[in-house]
């Protein structure tokens, strides 16, 4: 802080109780007042001598004939600017932990899905957990250059977005810092499907000229809920369709191949499977009964895992309808069983 502020590090604990104390209050703060404070431990003469200081260098001021201070604007300018680091540093540190247990997730579910396939010898996939509930928890707006912010947006279970929006101007770290508190006083907990028109003509109204930003924002937000457009499916053990004559006949194997690679037919399996009212068991489709066109000659079994604070996944595994129906089941519990446990286990979940 010393090299930040130019001021010592008990300068700035007396200058911040001083600030917060006037806030509270409205009025001017005195030596005696701070002394009473148990988190700064200095004796009054002391506090004295720091505002003394802090007074010369233009911090804070005497109002009239009082013997309290009050903050300058340049206090309040240092107040606001510590305030603003700390929380930025506070998101950097989030997005971090973040995104390294989307990194780790990644490498656990596309491990999921490898040893799926070799259990089995069948074609395996296991999506992603997307949030079913679309629950925001934060947003933090930052400037990135004189036209644009970025947008981090967190929603329930800790999935994070970054949006780059265009504003035409340079906000400014004041007008920023008045935005994200108006935004996440307002919407933080809220479901997206909460947010409606009342709640966002009141947060343009109280945006002022900057209501265009919000609406920006807020449709940054609807965009990140739309979890079919980029749900990250992965997949393992494809070419074992071609081990089954029944498939490779009738040229069902380069049908399910192609439907692997460019997972859209998956993709659709997956909101099915979620949107089924009892998506917490095992499914068992059969031929015909599958939801996707190009595995009428096969069985797919699909099974539903949850991480917490809604937060859901899919997986499954598409074979011959002559498949190992009790291997298959077994492995898919042990699967559930295993992605529930690390989740219990991961404190930073």
């Amino acid at each position: 802080m010393t090299a930040d502020y130019g001021l010592s590090e008990r300068k700035l604990v007396i200058l911040q109780a001083i600030i917060k104390n006037y806030l509270e209050t409205g009025e001017p703060v005195g030596s005696r007042t701070l002394s009473k404070y148990t988190e700064l431990n200095l004796s009054s003469a002391t506090i004295r001598n720091e505002m003394a200081d802090l007074e010369d260098l233009g911090y804070i001021i005497q109002p009239h004939t009082s013997a309290g201070r009050i903050p300058s604007d340049k206090g309040y300018r240092l107040y606001v600017d510590m305030l603003m680091e700390d929380k930025e540093q506070e998101i950097i540190e989030m997005r971090d932990k973040m995104l390294e247990k989307a990194d780790k997730m990644d490498k656990m579910l596309k491990q999921a899905a490898k040893v799926l396939a070799t259990n089995t010898n069948y074609a395996t996939m296991v999506s992603a957990p997307i949030n079913s509930r679309n629950t925001l928890k934060f947003i933090q707006l930052s400037q990135v250059d004189e036209n644009q912010v970025v947008a981090v947006i967190v929603l329930g279970g800790n999935v994070i977005k970054n949006k780059m929006i265009d504003v035409g101007e340079s906000l400014g770290n004041e007008n920023l810092l008045k935005l994200n508190m108006l935004l996440n006083t307002t919407l933080n907990g809220m479901s997206v499907e909460a947010i409606n028109l009342g709640v966002i003509a009141r947060l343009k109204e109280q945006a002022g000229i900057h209501s265009e930003v919000i609406s920006q924002v807020l449709d940054a937000v609807a965009e990140t809920i739309h979890v079919e457009e980029d749900m990250e499916i992965y997949t393992s053990g494809a070419t074992n369709i071609f081990k089954y004559p029944e498939l490779t006949d009738k040229q069902s194997a380069q049908e399910i191949i192609h439907a692997f690679e460019e997972k859209q037919q998956l993709t659709e399996l997956v909101t099915e499977t979620l949107a089924s009212e009892d998506n917490h068991g095992i499914q068992v489709y059969i031929g015909d009964e599958t939801p996707v066109k190009t595995m009428k000659d096969c069985s797919v079994v699909t099974a539903t895992y949850e991480l917490g604070e809604g937060m859901k996944g899919t997986i499954g595994i598409i074979g011959p309808k002559r498949m190992d129906y009790e291997n298959v089941l077994k492995s898919l519990k042990i699967l559930q069983t295993e992605l529930d446990a690390i989740y219990k286990k991961d404190p930073d979940t």
